[in-house]
């Protein structure tokens, strides 16, 4: 039997010869037990996902990194549970930091209008200062001590998201997770682009995922094939709280998430509208006056 996965805030966890979790002092609903910060190799080092802004995090990471060079910074992206932490990690080790863009880096269109009208994010919290010293293309294969490491451009949690292809391992972000299905809160998050990275992920032959908050992921084609038949539940069970009368998000989201904490409800309505603004886009339902988390929507 495997042993539980119980990685202690600020304690190296092995999980191979050349790569170490260390768990970030962050825990919350949103976060689990905090952000995995992994560190790559052994005489140099890659570190990806830095983490929140928290001191004792960055001493601690200070302590695992133990004077040896550091190479490459990455980011999956700029939720403030992953990158503010980024800047004074640079800072420490001299190490450039790797993304896909700044917070508002590939956004659908249709989120960078509903941006433009003032839609507000949510969620985690964007970190709005980000900007990487190197912009990463999809795609690009960055050459480490510890091998080849490809970015992958995977928007839906939010447009700059990326995972990184290490041998046969993908650290996924926040985009695959064990312990939760990944949040979509637009402008920032895009359901669409959401079940458009899942297939492509599909595709990658990988024997394991690294998210960023809980266990690394065994079997990571059946954690994938959740994920896309519980949005398709979800998107099943939205459509039918919808009725001939127009219905607003609050509602729906009552009736889809009865049964969820009231620390949560505030995602839950934002995955509705995430759902709801797919649905838009396909044709399958109106809103009204326009598309917003104010209007009340029908099916078409």
């Amino acid at each position: 039997m495997n042993a539980p996965f119980a990685p202690i805030a600020g304690q190296p966890l092995k999980l191979a010869d050349d790569l170490a979790l260390v768990l970030a002092p962050n825990p919350s609903p949103m976060t689990y037990l905090g952000t995995n910060t992994y560190v790559l190799g052994c005489a140099q080092l890659v570190i990806i996902d830095p983490g929140p802004a928290d001191s004792t995090h960055l001493r601690a990471l200070e302590r695992v990194i133990a004077g040896r060079p550091v190479s490459h910074i990455l980011l999956t992206h700029s939720h403030l549970d992953h990158s503010p932490l980024a800047t004074a990690l640079s800072s420490l080790t001299g190490a450039l930091v790797y993304a896909y863009g700044d917070s508002t880096a590939g956004r659908s269109a249709i989120m960078a209008q509903l941006a433009r009208e003032g839609l507000a994010g949510g969620g985690e919290g964007i970190d709005r200062d980000f900007k990487p010293d190197r912009y990463l293309q999809d795609g690009e294969v960055l050459t480490a001590d510890c091998g080849q490491i490809t970015a992958i451009h995977t928007p839906g949690h939010i447009g700059n998201h990326l995972s990184f292809m290490w041998r046969d391992a993908i650290f996924t972000g926040d985009h695959v997770m064990g312990w939760a299905s990944s949040l979509v809160s637009p402008p920032d998050g895009d359901l669409t682009d959401f079940m458009v990275s899942c297939a492509r992920l599909k595709t990658c032959e990988a024997s394991v995922f690294y998210p960023s908050h809980g266990a690394p992921i065994a079997d990571p084609k059946a954690r994938l094939a959740w994920l896309v038949n519980h949005r398709l539940d979800r998107e099943a069970q939205i459509l039918s709280a919808l009725s001939d009368r127009p219905t607003r998000i609050a509602e729906i989201t009552a009736t889809v998430y009865h049964d969820v904490t009231p620390g949560l409800r505030a995602a839950a309505a934002r995955n509705v509208f995430a759902h709801l603004v797919d649905l838009y886009q396909k044709g399958k339902v109106t809103a009204h006056p326009v598309l917003s988390t104010t209007a009340t929507f029908v099916k078409s």
